[in-house]
């Protein structure tokens, strides 16, 4: 085993880092571009690593990671293209696409690795404001009342191109509660009837109809598509607009998680928490803490990545809150012992965002960034943990 491992840091060794295929801009602060440890060690990410060391050297292992956020993970560019960067580290590793949610029949863009559709009468609730709805760790639900229902999730991304990774699935796991019973909808005449939610399809397959049968209503909080081989799966929870406060409404967020079991929680929460007058850090460290005893509740060694918050504008002028909201996500990887990726300097500090709208990857918003804004800070997250992999071998 130890001959096998030296030859495969050498050939890791030999081939180009993470960091050489990450264009360079002079605005970037690549020296800053590490995974922090602020408690001094954090086992949970130790852990997480020994797990990724196991799937790059040989596979057989189940490696789940779960981004939370607002717009910037909603969007989903982001999310997929680290997704795509851990995939490259191993052929074949693709352990199913997970979490997904038709955003089309909330009304909302749907995140640009997949699409969604819909047909039939759907009402939509999200965290952004209380509700009757209960919600659940999409931060989203949408109720249909009737069985002309419909919904399509198809897993070919709108940038599609020959050589993508393709995700495929064959089971389907159905979370929300009704009367209604869902059913999938195989093609025009077959319909396949689940167990309590759980359908397992007798092929794979990139796309899926959910229908309903029966009477009543049904609440729809997502669905989690799997399959039934071992690998990497990185899936997103974000909500555009979504603060630290809109996510604790999620009264079954706990419950959803238990679903996706996550091996590393990546928090990049934090943007909408800071667009007030007043910025109260005492507010949001607690906030935090009730998500961490969450996930932690779930999973005991859980590791969780604070990635911190871009810097970008508020009203006219650059946004003064960002360092203290940093500092505060410091302070949250110490106490829970997670670790921390300093986004705010890795992209050049305060007043940053005016050069990276002026380099094409900030929208002119001043607060989003355009998708190629999106994998830079993608590629330069993933070449820190790469960085950290290497380190800790």
């Amino acid at each position: 085993m130890k001959r096998l491992l030296t030859s495969l840091l050498t050939l890791l060794a030999l081939l180009p880092s993470a960091g050489a295929r990450v264009p360079h801009y002079p605005f970037v602060r690549a020296d800053l571009n590490v995974v922090e440890k602020p408690a001094g060690a954090s086992p949970s990410y130790d852990l997480f690593l020994r797990k990724l060391d196991t799937l790059i050297l040989t596979g057989g292992v189940d490696l789940r990671v779960l981004h939370v956020g607002g717009s910037h993970v909603q969007g989903g560019t982001w999310s997929d293209r680290l997704r795509r960067d851990f995939l490259s580290l191993r052929y074949g590793a693709d352990g199913g696409r997970g979490l997904v949610f038709p955003f089309s029949a909330a009304g909302t863009n749907t995140p640009a690795s997949y699409s969604s559709s819909y047909s039939g009468n759907w009402e939509s609730a999200t965290c952004l404001k209380p509700h009757d709805v209960t919600l659940g760790l999409t931060g989203m639900a949408v109720t249909a009342r009737d069985t002309s229902a419909r919904v399509v999730i198809d897993l070919l991304p709108r940038e599609s191109h020959m050589l993508q990774q393709r995700y495929t699935f064959d089971r389907v796991d159905v979370l929300g509660e009704g009367s209604l019973e869902p059913v999938l909808l195989l093609n025009k005449k077959d319909t396949l009837r689940g167990v309590n939610g759980h359908f397992v399809l007798p092929y794979y397959t990139d796309w899926v109809q959910l229908g309903f049968t029966g009477s009543g209503e049904f609440t729809l909080r997502g669905l989690y598509l799997d399959k039934s081989n071992q690998g990497f799966s990185l899936m997103e929870a974000g909500v555009n607009g979504a603060s630290t406060a809109a996510w604790l409404r999620c009264d079954l967020w706990e419950q959803d998680l238990r679903r996706v079991m996550p091996d590393l929680v990546i928090f990049s929460i934090g943007i909408n928490d800071i667009q007030g007058a007043d910025f109260d850090t005492r507010r949001f460290k607690e906030h935090y803490r009730e998500l961490i005893k969450a996930v932690r509740r779930v999973n005991p060694y859980c590791a969780i990545l604070f990635s911190g918050i871009n810097d970008s504008w508020r009203r006219r002028d650059v946004n003064s809150h960002t360092a203290a909201a940093e500092q505060a996500f410091r302070d949250l990887a110490k106490e829970c012992a997670g670790v921390f990726w300093d986004w705010y300097r890795v992209m050049g500090g305060y007043g940053s965002i005016a050069r990276w709208q002026e380099a094409g990857l900030a929208q002119a918003d001043k607060v989003h960034l355009t998708p190629a804004g999106y994998k830079l800070v993608a590629d330069l997250m993933f070449d820190a943990i790469l960085d950290s992999y290497s380190k800790s071998k």
